[in-house]
């Protein structure tokens, strides 16, 4: 009895080893595969090396060696300007650079998400050639309610008093389109959400922009609109309006005063008296 029990015992124990070991084969024929069949589709569709993150890299962080690493990327969907091996993030010469934005993991990392080399994610890294940085007072009502954040578009208008034919008259006239936030309050962070009530707003403006509202933040009260993400609509900045047009009600047109008609006289003395008499003039 004792024999048969260990007859069958050394039979399962070799039959487990065998399945174990087709279970090894099998597995290992279909990893070779599997890898076989990833480096067919590597070889089919062309690819690039170019720089990516392989941590999240919050705004403002120094972008490290051990952060970034060279992966492949296909052609027909590489990002303009991407960093490749022959135009390297980090690397002799180049001191530092720092994210300009959130990078998330793997994400491809461009000229816009991070700094020149040794620069910073200051507000001079969002200006382009030509702009220089505005603030503008702001509150709960002229600053949308706390929902603008660094990226958005706006209109400026500017409400203030005006003389004219019927005396000082408040008008509000738009006076810049589309200009570009680059911070609120002291946060340049485009990819904050949450929603706070600024003090203070960024733009990003020409010189001569610079000039006109300066010269209106100092005469009036500036009030911010929205703009919409996908919205390019050409607007037309002679938008104004008064109480009379808000409230529909067209002015009466103002008469030219009447001249009226030209006398002539002449004096004639009388005794110690001088009388003017009137007479028909003659041009």
């Amino acid at each position: 009895m004792r024999l048969v029990f260990g007859l069958v015992l050394i039979a399962g124990i070799s039959l487990a080893g065998f399945a174990v070991y087709m279970a090894q084969n099998y597995i290992g024929a279909y990893e070779n595969a599997l890898t076989e069949a990833r480096k067919n589709t590597v070889a089919a569709v062309p690819t690039k090396m170019i720089y990516v993150s392989i941590k999240d890299i919050p705004y403002g962080h120094e972008v490290k060696e051990e952060d970034i690493r060279l992966a492949p990327w296909p052609e027909e969907i590489l990002p303009e300007g991407a960093f490749t091996k022959d135009n390297p993030v980090l690397g002799p010469g180049i001191d530092r650079r720092v994210a300009l934005r959130a990078i998330e993991k793997y994400e491809a990392l461009l000229p816009t998400k991070v700094s020149e080399p040794g620069g910073s994610a200051g507000l001079g890294s969002h200006l382009r050639p030509g702009e220089s940085a505005f603030a503008i007072k702001v509150d709960v009502a002229s600053g949308v309610s706390g929902f603008l954040r660094p990226g958005d578009r706006v209109d400026v208008y500017w409400t203030g008093r005006v003389s004219g034919a019927q005396g000082n008259n408040e008008v509000t006239k738009l006076i810049q389109t589309g200009v570009r936030l680059i911070a609120v309050d002291q946060s340049a962070d485009s990819d904050n959400t949450s929603t706070t009530i600024a003090r203070t707003v960024t733009i990003a403006a020409s010189r001569e922009q610079v000039a006109v509202l300066t010269h209106a933040q100092s005469t009036g009260r500036l009030t911010l609109s929205l703009i919409g993400v996908e919205d390019n609509t050409v607007v037309d900045q002679s938008i104004e309006i008064d109480q009379m047009s808000m409230l529909g009600i067209e002015q009466a047109p103002v008469a030219a005063p009447v001249q009226a008609a030209p006398t002539c006289a002449t004096r004639v003395r009388r005794g110690a008296e001088v009388v003017m008499i009137p007479i028909p003039c003659n041009n």
